[in-house]
C-alpha cells in the first residue's frame, strides 16, 4: 500500500477505493461501510469513520477482518505487516521460538490470532504484552483485540493518506 493522500484517495473510483481500504483491513463489510461515508472533507473525517465502523462490526465479522493478519514473529504475507512487525525480524531465536508456543496458547485459548499494535515494539514488548493477555478471560480479550485492530487499521489509513509519501 503506498501513500497517495486524501485527494487522490476520494478521486480513485470506487473499485480501487474499495481496494485501498481492503489494504487496511480485511474484512469486507468494514471497508464498504467506510467507503459509503466519502467522498471525505478531510483525514480526520475518514479516520473517524473507519473508527465508528469497526466498532459497530458486528463479532463474526472481527474474525474475516483478522485474516488479513499474520501470527506475530511469523513471516509476514504482505508489507503493511511487514513494516509494523520490523521489530520481530532480529529477535534472537529463542524469543521468537517462545511467541510461536505463546501464539499458539492464545489461538487455543480465544479461537483467534494474537493481534496487537506492533509498530515501533521489540519482539521482547510483544512477548510480555502477549504473556500479559493470556490472563484476560475471552470477553476482556475480545474488547483488547478489537481496541488493538482499531490502532492498526488507523496507523495504516494514517500512511495510505499521507500526503509527504503522496509526492
Amino acid at each position: 500500500m503506498r501513500a497517495i493522500g486524501l485527494s487522490a484517495f476520494n478521486e480513485l473510483s470506487e473499485r480501487q477505493r474499495m481496494h485501498a481500504l481492503f489494504e487496511v483491513c480485511s474484512s469486507p463489510i468494514w471497508a464498504r461501510r467506510v467507503l459509503a461515508g466519502g467522498p471525505f472533507p478531510d483525514e480526520e473525517a475518514l479516520l473517524d469513520r473507519a473508527d465508528r465502523m469497526l466498532a459497530e462490526l458486528p463479532d463474526a465479522e472481527l474474525d474475516a477482518a483478522l485474516d488479513g493478519h499474520p501470527r506475530i514473529g511469523d513471516r509476514p504475507d504482505n508489507a503493511s505487516s511487514a513494516r509494523e512487525q520490523a521489530g520481530v525480524a532480529g529477535a534472537d531465536a529463542a524469543v521468537k521460538a517462545e511467541l510461536a508456543a505463546k501464539n499458539r496458547e492464545y489461538e487455543d485459548r480465544f479461537g483467534y490470532v494474537y493481534l496487537v499494535c506492533a509498530s515501533g515494539r521489540s519482539a521482547e514488548e510483544l512477548l510480555a504484552i502477549l504473556t500479559e493477555r493470556l490472563g484476560n478471560d475471552p470477553e476482556t480479550e475480545r474488547r483488547v483485540m478489537r481496541s488493538e485492530l482499531a490502532k492498526i487499521n488507523r496507523l495504516r489509513l494514517q500512511r495510505l493518506l499521507s500526503e509527504h509519501g503522496a509526492q
